[in-house]
């Protein structure tokens, strides 16, 4: 297999950069290329979050003395890290050069592989999206699915006028956990053939980058908490509900995965009375049984789960779960009845969310989520009937874009120091 790219296992939460103490137990010796480069780190941080800046300011700022602030920030703009962003003039003294980062240091790669859907997005490292792909998986195999995430990704960098070379990171969402000992991504029933090992190097030699491989409901949950509607939230919880159920939690900004990364894969509960191997099998195929109910908490409260309801209330195929809701708004008493019966079964879902994790908000997400018009107010009373919690409930704000915005915020963690030691690197020789 080819060492061009290569994929890594990671709980999907963006990790604060800090810097490693100049010594110390399992430190390099102090030196003054060390020091130089903790400088211009924290120059180059201070730019991100707070540029444009000027030297003063960031002297300022950091506790560094000017000269060494200048000395930094020329290497800085000589590695094409950091530029000039103009001029303030101040009413009295000196015209002051600005400078901040230069986005185009390096750019990173987000995908959101779903059972419907595949999604591509190019980022610089401000984060701003430069190109993307947006189709439907008409992959018949495992491995078509794979070839296909290429082939948009491959098509989104040629949009944005980048080789793959330019890419530094890649970060893809996927239903099911990934298992770094077998290389493989397990239950991930929603994609059959999936848990195939090798499918993720297949995507990562085909890109020639480092492919990370998160799971779909904790880049949502990342996603959201960056840039949406949990921003700021002390316990947040992402509700994912669509093709599957899952759920991802942020707590003080750091994403909770569990011992051995399926913390939130809540779908996978099999409900009381279903037998083990029929629930082994009806988890394998997909399918369910009953009004509105399957073998496993993720039948019960899936799209598919909200067709089945309305097939058996007498609505007619072809159906989809947006079909459904869409009728209902319309106010068709089996697509209202449907909806209600769904509503009923979430209500208790999130009685169970509330009871074991106390979240301040819980943001509803994925297709399902798309109808929080018609669910949330439902919702906030069904799950006060069933418990004295009461996190707030909101919509999602990055809807469909969550899991994709979350892969890039991922992606993003990781590339800017890489980005960073590789420009910053001294010369050999």
């Amino acid at each position: 297999m080819s060492t061009a790219g290569r994929t890594t296992a990671t709980d999907g939460a963006p990790q604060p950069v800090t810097l490693a103490p100049l010594s110390g137990p399992g430190q390099q010796p102090w030196n003054r290329q060390r020091l130089r480069s903790n400088n211009e780190w924290l120059l180059l941080e201070r730019l991100r979050c707070h540029g444009p800046l000027s030297r003063a300011q960031l002297a300022r700022d950091t506790g560094l003395s000017k000269p060494t602030v200048s000395t930094a920030l020329a290497t800085l703009e000589l590695a094409g890290l950091a530029r000039e962003a103009g001029r303030f003039a101040p009413e009295r003294g000196r015209t002051a050069v600005l400078y901040e980062t230069d986005p185009a240091a390096g750019h990173v790669l987000g995908l959101d592989i779903g059972r419907a859907r595949l999604r591509v997005a190019v980022a610089d490292l401000s984060g701003c999206v430069v190109a993307r792909r947006d189709l439907p998986n008409r992959g018949r195999s495992a491995n078509a699915v794979a070839d296909a995430v290429v082939a948009a990704a491959r098509e989104a960098l040629a949009e944005a006028g980048l080789p793959g070379t330019a890419v530094a990171h890649t970060v893809a969402g996927t239903p099911g956990v990934w298992d770094e000992r077998r290389r493989s991504v397990r239950l991930a029933a929603s994609l059959p053939g999936w848990g195939r090992p090798g499918l993720f190097d297949r995507i990562a030699d085909g890109l020639g980058t480092t492919v990370t491989v998160a799971n779909d409901a904790n880049l949502a949950a990342v996603g959201e908490y960056t840039y949406g509607a949990g921003a700021g939230s002390r316990l947040f919880v992402y509700l994912l509900v669509g093709t599957g159920l899952g759920l991802g939690v942020v707590k003080d900004g750091e994403l909770l995965t569990g011992a051995h990364g399926a913390a939130g894969e809540l779908g996978l509960l099999r409900l009381p009375g279903c037998a083990s191997a029929t629930a082994t099998a009806t988890a394998t195929t997909g399918t369910g049984a009953g009004t509105g109910t399957g073998t496993t908490l993720e039948e019960t409260v899936s799209a598919d789960a909200v067709v089945r309801t309305a097939l058996d209330l007498g609505m007619r195929r072809p159906l989809s779960a947006e079909k459904v809701f869409t009728r209902a708004r319309l106010g068709e008493p089996a697509a209202v009845e449907a909806v209600r019966q769904e509503v009923d079964r979430l209500g208790y879902v999130l009685a169970v969310v509330a009871a074991l994790l106390d979240p301040d908000v819980v943001v509803l997400g994925g297709g399902i989520g798309r109808s929080a018009d018609l669910l949330l107010r439902p919702l906030e009373q069904a799950l006060y009937e069933r418990s004295p919690l009461r996190p707030r409930l909101e919509p999602s704000r990055l809807g469909q874009d969550a899991v994709l915005l979350g892969a890039v915020a991922t992606a993003l963690e990781a590339a800017r120091p890489e980005v960073f030691e590789r420009r910053t690197a001294p010369v050999p020789g």
